[in-house]
């Protein structure tokens, strides 16, 4: 059950990281590599902050922030100095592994015996059931595990209600048509690269909130720890769609992008499980978004020549 309550645990955290993404390649339509780096500017500032004393909120705000900037940097390469986007979030990305190393002072920076977001529910959930354990479905589960997954459901949550009030308002509607309809968009008089830069400053903000997070639950922040995020968030935007569908309402889009992060972390955990060797992690990811991206294609082939067959019987 620990193994079960872990997946789904870094499935909601790395779910926020599918969020960001979900904004940056699907709405407003930008191939943002700069998710590599944010993800572990969020960790490394997170880390620092909290060994430095602050509040872990604090230390959620200001990583939010950082990936804020780092998005905004990447969008205004693009904009305004004619930048390939891959270009863009490919010198931003660069640029960042520096600055984590500058912001961390280490390659790696371990958390140990320091406040987190979950210590709260967990003195709770210790208090209420007065051990170390709490019982699930029959399986006794670790108060410390128990903790951290209620507060990834109730941020993940929240994240999420908020980012759908936030897509249904007209900034949200002009942010989105940025993507689909440029030219719409500026006939009605809102400037498209704006709403470029903005969604790239949310989305890598949404990310960095991720890296912030998996620090945290992890225990260290290390610099490679974002080396192919972005195929990871990539593969959960994929099977989230294959779960609702392409065409379906924005809130059903949020909700199947949470629940394909959280399936994709089950299929790697049981992997794992299985005797998967952690140095094969990568290998496996990429086999598993190559599925995700050619089999609904095959499974819409396969059903076209079954129609076609029934209809010649």
């Amino acid at each position: 059950m620990s193994l079960v309550i872990g997946a789904f645990t870094m499935g909601l955290i790395l779910s926020l990281l599918s969020l960001g993404m979900l904004i940056s390649f699907r709405m407003i339509r930008f191939t943002d590599i700069t998710v590599d780096g944010s993800i572990t500017l969020g960790a490394s500032i997170s880390a620092v902050l909290i060994m430095q004393g602050y509040s872990p909120w604090i230390a959620i705000l200001v990583s939010i922030g950082g990936g804020a900037l780092a998005g905004s940097i990447t969008g205004i390469l693009y904009t305004r100095f004619k930048i390939q986007e891959i270009l863009s979030g490919i010198l931003m990305m660069t640029a960042l592994y520096s600055i984590n190393l500058r912001i961390m002072g280490r390659s790696n920076i371990p958390l140990l015996d320091v406040t987190t977001v979950s210590d709260s529910p967990q003195k709770a959930l210790t208090f209420m059931t007065g051990g170390d354990r709490i019982g699930l479905f029959g399986w006794q589960v670790p108060v410390g595990d128990m903790a951290v997954f209620i507060s990834s459901i109730i941020i993940c949550v929240c994240v999420g209600i908020l980012l759908f009030r936030l897509l249904l308002t007209h900034y949200g509607t002009a942010l989105r048509g940025a993507g689909n309809n440029p030219q719409m968009v500026r006939a009605q008089g809102v400037n498209n690269k704006t709403m470029v830069v903005i969604g790239l400053a949310l989305a890598n903000g949404l990310v960095a909130l991720s890296g912030s997070l998996l620090a945290q639950y992890q225990g260290f922040a290390d610099v490679q720890m974002g080396i192919g995020m972005m195929v990871w968030g990539l593969a959960s935007i994929i099977i989230g769609e294959a779960f609702v569908g392409r065409d379906s309402g924005l809130g059903m889009t949020i909700v199947g992008v949470i629940l394909g992060t959280i399936l994709f972390r089950l299929l790697i955990a049981i992997a794992l499980r299985w005797g998967l060797n952690p140095n094969d992690l990568k290998l496996v990811t990429a086999f598993f978004v190559f599925l995700a991206l050619v089999a609904p294609g095959w499974f819409k082939t396969l059903s076209s020549k079954i129609t076609r067959g029934v209809r010649h019987a």
